[in-house]
């Protein structure tokens, strides 16, 4: 993630280049990590406003750019986040799948506490019929792309990319 917040200026300069959206996880600290994305964009010579706009930012120059910061924007943390509010209400496996990571003892577990989230979205996406990546849970309709974080996600990049 750094070196992706790192190339930022770069990817912006790339000649002929007409779009280019930057996904980046908010993780722990959302003001840090804007303040250090909005740096590089001024040293593209474009602005970013003091905070994302919870619809995602979009700067109309050449070339047009985008930032969405994950999950939503407006809150600490990282895709899985996101796609934890992707899957569907009354899921059955979801709340086991939390209880399994919340049984696991504090020493024996190998992640940091902020990544319990990514845990239980792992945990979950182990009992699918062919467990493996979110995408492909997205594409077996494991995960339901019509809640509200995804409509405002999917708006952002038709903005962006045009329809």
């Amino acid at each position: 993630m750094e070196k992706l917040i790192d190339s930022i200026t770069n990817e912006i300069k790339v000649s002929g280049r007409l779009v280019v959206g930057f996904v980046l996880d908010a993780n722990d600290e959302l003001d840090n990590r804007w303040a250090r994305i909005k740096r590089h964009f001024e040293q593209a010579s474009l602005d970013l406003p003091e905070k994302p706009r919870s619809s995602g930012t979009i700067v109309d120059s050449v070339p047009r750019v985008g930032v969405w910061l994950m999950p939503d924007n407006k809150s600490p943390g990282e895709l899985e986040d996101f796609v934890a509010q992707m899957i569907p209400n009354g899921d059955s496996v979801w709340p086991l799948a939390q209880q399994y990571i919340d049984r696991i003892p504090e020493p024996d577990r190998k992640f940091a506490a902020t990544k319990t989230r990514r845990a239980e979205v792992y945990a979950w996406l182990a009992a699918r019929e062919n467990p493996g990546p979110m995408g492909a849970a997205i594409g077996k309709r494991d995960l339901t792309t019509d809640g509200m974080v995804c409509r405002k996600f999917s708006q952002w990049l038709r903005r962006l990319f045009g329809e």
